[in-house]
């Protein structure tokens, strides 16, 4: 399916693009399958659902039957254009696919993975060890002053290049110097990289023994 967009009048009474997507995902409704001329029940739900950087939705959606029962739960993915400022009025637009298409984009959160029910398909077992992946390079602590080393060095502006960097934390904002402090760099998306983080040596700490006089 490709791009779909809207103006706020087309969204209803939803003023967000996951409460949109929340709702259009959560539904009761009878079609004719490819195979068989009689109708077929279509149930499904939202159990949870992200919107992580206002680019892409990810919702654990649960299809079910109709008395009710799980079918199977998986994962829809929904790249997103966002622009309430737009002078165009077309303030919303959305491009949708499940897990079976391998998309590229593989954020979704651990606890939406979590909610998942087993599946064969190649593309969405590719797509979700990449989230999980994602998941747990994303979950690294990286504390004030560490020193990290990314796979092979970087090219910077001044022409620089570098591999080890110094962590600075300011508020919220993660600041990389080279390992001596010096100059201010940035690397895009750091926390999806494959760094480590090199554990320095301490020093020694000098013990004078106490003399009795």
């Amino acid at each position: 399916m490709g791009w779909l967009f809207m103006t706020r009048t087309g969204m209803g009474e939803h003023t967000t693009p996951k409460a949109y997507l929340d709702a259009q995902f959560t539904y009761e409704r009878e079609a004719k399958s490819e195979n068989s001329a009689e109708p077929e029940f279509i149930g499904l739900r939202v159990l949870d659902s992200a919107f992580p950087g206002n680019r892409t939705w990810y919702g654990a959606i649960e299809r079910y039957d109709e008395a009710g029962a799980r079918l199977f739960v998986f994962a829809g993915i929904c790249l997103v254009k966002w622009n309430p400022r737009t002078k165009d009025d077309l303030v919303f637009g959305y491009k949708d696919m499940d897990e079976t298409a391998g998309p590229s984009q593989a954020a979704c959160p651990q606890r939406l993975l979590d909610l998942l029910t087993s599946t064969s398909e190649p593309y969405a077992l590719d797509w979700r060890r990449r989230c999980h992946l994602t998941a747990r390079l994303r979950a690294r602590k990286l504390p004030d002053g560490a020193l990290i080393r990314l796979p092979e060095a970087m090219t910077f502006t001044d022409g620089s290049k570098h591999s080890e960097f110094r962590v600075q934390r300011e508020g919220r904002r993660l600041v990389l110097t080279d390992p001596e402090g010096r100059g201010r760099y940035r690397v895009s998306r750091l926390m999806d990289r494959a760094f480590e983080i090199i554990r320095e040596p301490v020093p020694a700490r000098t013990v004078f023994p106490s003399v009795r006089i």
